[in-house]
């Protein structure tokens, strides 16, 4: 994916945020804050970017977006259900109104059998919906870092239009 591709993503969520008036957080573990760089690269994007957490650590996600310990004990950090807590927590301290997550491995080692290099938890917190998703993606570290940015970003405009449609 280009520089260029994800921009254009970054600047297609910006204009459905500013149509609505709404704004978003993200909570990155795997991209290290990738998609809030992305988001706030663009000029103007204050007035649809609330704030982005960086829970790389457990520690992190536990004290900065209320992640259990329970759910870390159960499923490990790259599963779904960390990453709604994630999303959840995250929407319940920022002020805004729809928030993306994402845990994964980028690699090149952390893989396991059960969860291999490439594996990725999404969530996406939107007013009372939550929605998580898994991904598998290939290639080396940024590559995989890539692939979530965008897949993170491209879930932010599916919540979006699907609030419209059913609206």
């Amino acid at each position: 994916m280009s520089e260029q591709a994800l921009n254009q993503i970054a600047q297609q969520v910006t204009e459905a945020l500013l149509g609505k008036g709404e704004r978003m957080a993200t909570v990155e573990s795997c991209t290290g804050g990738g998609i809030a760089k992305l988001m706030t690269d663009l000029a103007g994007s204050s007035a649809v970017f609330e704030c982005g957490f960086v829970t790389y650590s457990n520690e992190s996600k536990q004290q900065m977006v209320g992640v259990s310990s329970k759910a870390l004990d159960e499923f490990g950090a790259v599963s779904e259900q960390v990453a709604a807590e994630m999303a959840s927590g995250a929407l319940e301290r920022a002020n805004a109104d729809i928030t993306v997550s994402v845990t994964g491995i980028a690699g090149p080692e952390g893989g396991t059998d059960y969860k291999p290099v490439g594996t990725v938890c999404f969530a996406w917190a939107y007013n009372a919906s939550l929605l998580t998703e898994t991904r598998h993606f290939s290639g080396d570290r940024k590559a995989v870092r890539e692939q979530t940015i965008e897949y993170a970003l491209q879930g932010v405009l599916k919540q979006l239009a699907a609030k419209s449609n059913a609206t």
